[in-house]
């Protein structure tokens, strides 16, 4: 059942069309009506719940095969015939999305706005291994790291000890794949999980490379997440660092951010901003790091060439991420450089799982801090998107946490 008036869309300056129906769907819809009074319209290969029932995004069409070129194309451009004359603001939020827009960029410009870095430098980027040699140009550290291939997965030697953690170096095809007890990320701690796990993973449609790597020791507090823009003309005009408070655990959701805490890193600022602009970056990226404690040093996982699934982070701490690319795009007023630097906490999980499962330090205690000063924001409960049955969603899915980490952590 349709929620929204489309003829009030056209009434918008712009209409923001988000690829996707999850969670950072509604985050990125969220941002848009905070800042604009704008309400969303989303395309996806199906409809999750955070994205049903909501006042302020919808999602308006459904392509099983969105994930074709030729179909991906012809879906987008027959969207758009029912906004004919408005600006549509093209904001994938998901791995395979930027794949498809960046590989058929060509075709849809005129059509939509959007940002877009080149194909070869998403190859370089978004597989892991050509990352790390990325990484190596720049004397970026990152855990020690070797590969492994189908062809040559049983007879591997390790270059390092255990436990190690085992990744896709394609994450797209990845996610395509199926396979008992599937996870984003795997730890072996012995020689027979690893063979366990590398047998069950080429046993399913998954036949690219495998990235192995030595385990950075530290609990969750010691991840770092950074979401950055670069503007049209090359150069980085937004930088927020979090801490992460605490890791989801579940199959599914390993690797993914429970809650976090806005950060500031002066050194760490500038070394991304040097290398942004050193590679020519347009557009959003959300880096994935972690802090060494045995050498001081961080190390970087990992680059998603769009924002993370938990950049409201940023959004929640006052720096709205929808301005930066709605004032590049659209309007040509975009500022110079700024570092969102105010303390908020972010969360996906009630206070009563930051309590149990957080370990007891100074840094559990700011995460309680902020909460009891009301500096903590929750990107599925948001008052102007006054939906019951959108409510009783968020509320279940924030409940069903204690389960989650109940049965994982």
């Amino acid at each position: 059942m349709k929620i929204m008036n489309t003829e009030a869309l056209k009434k918008q300056d712009f209409l923001p069309v988000l690829l996707g129906s999850d969670i950072n769907v509604y985050g990125m819809a969220r941002s848009f009506h905070e800042a604009y009074g704008y309400k969303s319209v989303a395309v996806g290969k199906g409809i999750l719940p955070a994205c049903t029932h909501s006042h302020i995004v919808e999602v308006l069409k459904v392509e099983p095969r969105l994930e074709e070129d030729d179909v991906f194309v012809r879906t987008l451009t027959e969207f758009a015939k029912n906004f004919s004359g408005q600006r549509l603001l093209l904001v994938p939020c998901g791995d395979n999305y930027i794949k498809m827009l960046v590989r058929n960029q060509t075709k849809l410009r005129g059509i939509y706005e959007f940002e877009c870095i080149s194909e070869e430098l998403l190859m370089r980027l978004s597989i892991k291994e050509s990352f790390y040699q990325v990484c190596e140009e720049h004397c970026f550290s990152f855990p020690k790291t070797t590969t492994c291939t189908y062809e040559n997965h049983k007879n591997l030697e390790l270059p390092f000890d255990f436990p190690v953690i085992i990744k896709p170096s394609n994450s797209v095809a990845y996610w395509n794949c199926k396979f008992p007890h599937k996870k984003k990320v795997f730890v072996a701690n012995t020689r027979e999980e690893f063979d366990a796990i590398l047998d069950a993973i080429y046993g399913s449609s998954y036949k690219d490379h495998l990235i192995l790597q030595e385990f950075i020791p530290g609990d969750d507090s010691k991840m770092r997440v950074m979401n950055c823009y670069c503007g049209k003309d090359k150069k980085v005009k937004l930088i927020a660092l979090g801490n992460a408070v605490l890791e989801e655990h579940s199959p599914e959701g390993i690797g993914s951010y429970a809650a976090i805490i806005n950060g500031y890193d002066e050194k760490l600022n500038e070394t991304m901003k040097n290398f942004l602009e050193g590679i020519g970056y347009v557009g959003f990226a959300n880096f994935d790091i972690k802090y060494d404690e045995r050498d001081g040093k961080f190390k970087f996982f990992e680059i998603n060439v769009r924002l993370g699934r938990s950049n409201f982070y940023v959004t929640g701490s006052g720096f709205n991420t929808v301005k930066w690319i709605v004032d590049d795009y659209i309007y040509n007023k975009l500022d110079d450089y700024t570092v969102a630097d105010n303390i908020n906490l972010y969360t996906v999980v009630p206070k009563g799982v930051i309590k149990k499962y957080v370990p007891d330090s100074d840094f559990k205690s700011l995460a309680l801090k902020l909460w009891s000063e009301g500096k903590v924001s929750e990107p599925l409960f948001y008052s102007a998107d006054h939906n019951l049955k959108h409510n009783f969603y968020a509320r279940a899915a924030y409940i069903n946490q204690f389960r989650k980490f109940r049965k994982y952590f």
